[in-house]
């Protein structure tokens, strides 16, 4: 948890428009700036921004917020990488209050630095260096130019083997941090070295665009080891979660709701600088569940497909579109010419041909079932019902049943059989219900949570522009109505800051929050959308139903306690008309 000082002077040096400007166009305008909405489809720009203010406004949609809101609802960050984002952006130390037990080891931020450190002295090198020279070399004669290498900061790592170790340490880096890092390796003798040597680096970033680590590609055969060897796992750096290229494609994904999958980081960069700037890759690992849930959880619907046209590539593709399928989403297969990958055919036919191979993707089942059939329709009956059993198998486990339904009608299509030789009709989908309802049983849903979680949202969301809800809130409810400690927090804080006439942002909420499920409350809340223009009615009606929770309740309570048997003749005769006075008055919202 952060402290309270920390995130009230990251509040203090955000610059709004900054912030804005790396993710959409904006025009200053006066005082103001002024520029079309992220969150809706308009030609004439009505997102607007004061400078100095430390909130926009959409006058099209009402869309209002904060930094943090922007890059929770836009970029589809947490509320933590919000906050440290920023943080890093305006060179805030955010400190931390009280440590879990047994946290040792160098915070994430110096193990950020260390790697920024070595990221810039590579480039360097590559540019600079008599030794980088023939990487540079290497690099001109794929076609990849110094406006690309500047962009993503590829570097060289030298032969030599403690010059990155030495720099560091000038650097005031330690040993430690820069083992922890993975910047260097000890042997079982002691004795350390960098782990990088006589190969072209390339930056891994995460999702906010700090390195984290270096994937590093030998450029002459001699070079010991596999073509690529990348960082080994550490506190930052988990291959398996880590899509390479997400901090350049991320708000575009977010907004556009589609991705290009593709193998290597070459392939990737590539593509991104072409203007496909919504390419991510898997890292260091093949491609994996870890990967789809980051890309679902940008809200991505379409995936397109474009792994080396190669067996090892088709394989990957495969798999790689059956784990996309299973939780609905749309993939297209790039069909690119046998033998290419993404980077050779950008570099010799550009970017319009590429943008042709995307246009004419095939979908995943032509693909899967043209694949397990060796390229042509099979030419025996055992062939085809080998191919076509071993898809519907597939579909069986996917986990929306219109999906299963439809992918089986499309799979009959595709391959000229019957739909009733597939089963379509006759599989059993309530097991699949089964499956659903437990999964949902097992995240034990609070409606206490959703409740509260909705009236805080009104506050924060619609008060700016509707200022007349705050009295009804406070005419109708305390933090005594609200059991949910959270809520209770923010709808304090809230207050206070009302009373005070000073701003309720995100970072303010989150300072007053104590336990990181009380953060996770605040995320949730920022993940729901509210109709603006119901504000005063949707209020109201959240209001009318914590009142009535409470009235129910309170009848519950005297109810149990009538039917104890624990009650005296007068104690129960009192608790009697007191419930039926209750029953009698139920909860109205007042309206000060």
């Amino acid at each position: 948890m952060f402290t309270k000082e920390s995130l009230e002077l990251l509040r203090q040096r955000i610059d709004l428009p900054e912030v804005l400007l790396q993710h959409m166009d904006l025009q200053r305008s006066g005082s103001a700036y002024k520029g079309l909405c992220p969150f809706h489809e308009e030609k004439t720009p009505s997102f607007m921004v004061q400078k100095g203010d430390s909130h926009y406004h959409c006058f099209g949609c009402g869309a209002h917020g904060d930094a943090i809101s922007f890059l929770m609802t836009h970029v589809k960050m947490s509320f933590i990488d919000a906050v440290e984002s920023l943080a890093e952006r305006f060179q805030v130390t955010l400190e931390k209050g009280q440590e879990p037990q047994g946290e040792k080891g160098p915070s994430k931020a110096k193990l950020k630095q260390a790697l920024e450190l070595a990221s810039h002295l590579y480039h360097y090198l590559l540019l600079h260096s008599a030794e980088g020279r023939e990487a540079l070399a290497y690099l001109y004669a794929r076609g990849i130019d110094l406006d690309f290498i500047k962009q993503f900061q590829l570097g060289f790592a030298p032969k030599q083997g403690d010059l990155l170790m030495r720099y560091l340490r000038i650097c005031d880096v330690d040993e430690g941090i820069q083992e922890m890092a993975g910047l260097i390796s000890v042997s079982q003798f002691g004795k350390s070295r960098d782990f990088f040597s006589d190969r072209i680096t390339f930056p891994i970033r995460d999702a906010l665009g700090a390195v984290i680590g270096f994937s590093a590609r030998k450029f002459k055969e001699e070079t010991f080891g596999g073509k690529y060897i990348n960082t080994q796992e550490t506190p930052l750096f988990k291959k398996s979660r880590v899509l390479f290229g997400l901090s350049y494609c991320r708000s575009r994904i977010a907004k556009e709701a589609k991705s290009i999958i593709v193998e290597g980081q070459i392939d990737c960069l590539r593509l991104i600088h072409a203007g496909f700037n919504y390419t991510v890759a898997g890292q260091g690992t093949a491609f994996g569940e870890e990967h789809v849930r980051e890309l679902l959880h940008l809200g991505v619907k379409k995936v397109y497909l474009a792994l080396d046209a190669d067996l090892p590539g088709r394989e990957a593709t495969a798999k790689i579109g059956n784990l996309f399928q299973k939780k609905g989403v749309d993939v297209w297969v790039v069909q690119l010419p046998e033998g290419t990958d993404p980077d050779t055919l950008l570099n010799l036919r550009g970017a319009d041909y590429f943008s042709t191979l995307l246009t004419n993707a095939i979908e995943y089942l032509s693909f899967l079932f043209f694949h397990l059939s060796g390229g042509k329709n099979p030419s025996t009956p055992s062939k085809k019902n080998e191919v076509v059993s071993s898809i519907v198998e597939r579909i069986k486990q996917w986990e929306m049943p219109v999906m299963i339904h439809e992918s089986l009608k499309k799979l009959a299509e595709i391959s000229q059989v019957p739909e009733a030789a597939l089963g379509i009709g006759q599989i059993s989908l309530p097991d699949l219900f089964i499956k659903k309802s437990a999964s949902i049983n097992i995240l034990e849903i609070d409606p206490n949570r959703i409740l509260e979680g909705d009236f805080i949202r009104w506050l924060v969301f619609a008060a700016p522009q509707f200022p007349q809800i705050i009295p009804i809130a406070k005419a109708n409810i305390d933090k005594h109505h609200l059991c949910i400690s959270g809520a209770a927090l923010l709808y304090e804080e809230f207050l206070k800051a009302s009373q005070e006439g000073g701003s309720c942002d995100l970072l303010t909420l989150g300072a007053c929050l104590e336990s990181e499920e009380d953060q996770k409350l605040l995320s949730e809340i920022m993940q729901r959308k509210i109709n603006i223009l119901k504000a005063e009615d949707g209020f109201k009606e959240t209001v009318r139903k914590l009142l009535l929770r409470q009235w129910m309740q309170a009848s519950e309570s005297i109810r149990q306690k009538l039917q104890s048997g624990a009650l005296s003749d007068d104690e129960a005769s009192d608790l009697a008309k007191q419930f039926d006075l209750i029953k009698k008055n139920p909860p109205e919202v007042v309206l000060p």
